[in-house]
């Protein structure tokens, strides 16, 4: 019964790119043109200020060309209907040789925390969200280990160095014990100018971790 009632839906709402919106094989999949237009796995520069806490960051996809949508809808709309896409994405995403090695050279996974009441209210942390399932295939633990102590402002509406400013001491660590001597991986939906990110890396850093290493979804930085 549950195999006719989903084939059914397949046939009235028929499963598309979320790109080109062309017909996929599969709920979630990508035609190979598009995929390859938004997989673009790459370090991404960091300033001297940024590299005393932050060993290195990825982007696994451009922003602009192929997941700026995905990512806002899914963090402002709440349409958890594009997790199937992003996961898809991941899996590709997984086989290439730069996201190999970098995951083969963490203990753990942070996500970047949000602020108890924005969470509350958007109903879910986008970071843990999009990536909880990829690390969890990759035997990678996501852990909880920081929690952010005050709202900040939008950092869309800011400059680099207001970014850092309204970013200071806004994050604390949770078990800190849990950290000593791990190489963690910072996992969070988009980079921008990295701020929130190495300011996390620094309250990581400063509870013991050995390293920390950054992993975004999607970044136009290069």
């Amino acid at each position: 019964m549950v195999n006719l009632i989903e084939g059914l839906l397949n046939f009235v709402f028929p499963a598309r790119c979320p790109l080109c919106h062309a017909y996929v094989e599969e709920k979630g999949g990508w035609c190979p043109a598009c995929l390859q237009q938004a997989l673009n796995p790459h370090i991404l520069p960091l300033s001297v200020p940024m590299q005393a806490d932050l060993a290195a960051a990825w982007a696994l996809g451009l922003y602009r060309h192929g997941l700026r949508d995905l990512i806002r809808q899914l963090k402002y709309q709440g349409k958890r209907s594009n997790l199937p896409y992003i996961e898809n994405f991941l899996q590709a995403a997984g086989k290439e040789t730069l996201v190999q090695g970098l995951l083969s050279g963490v203990d753990m996974a942070v996500p970047v925390p949000l602020y108890a009441h924005k969470e509350k209210k958007r109903g879910f942390n986008q970071a843990e969200l999009i990536f909880g399932q990829f690390l969890t295939g990759q035997n990678i633990p996501l852990r909880r280990s920081l929690a952010r102590t005050r709202a900040t402002c939008p950092m869309y509406e800011l400059s680099e160095q207001e970014r850092r400013v309204n970013i200071k001491n806004a994050f604390a660590v949770i078990e800190a014990k849990a950290l000593r001597g791990k190489r963690i991986l910072l996992v969070d939906d988009i980079l921008t100018t990295g701020a929130t990110l190495a300011e996390c890396a620094s309250v990581l850093k400063t509870a013991g971790a050995q390293s920390v290493y950054a992993l975004v979804l999607a970044s136009d930085h290069r």
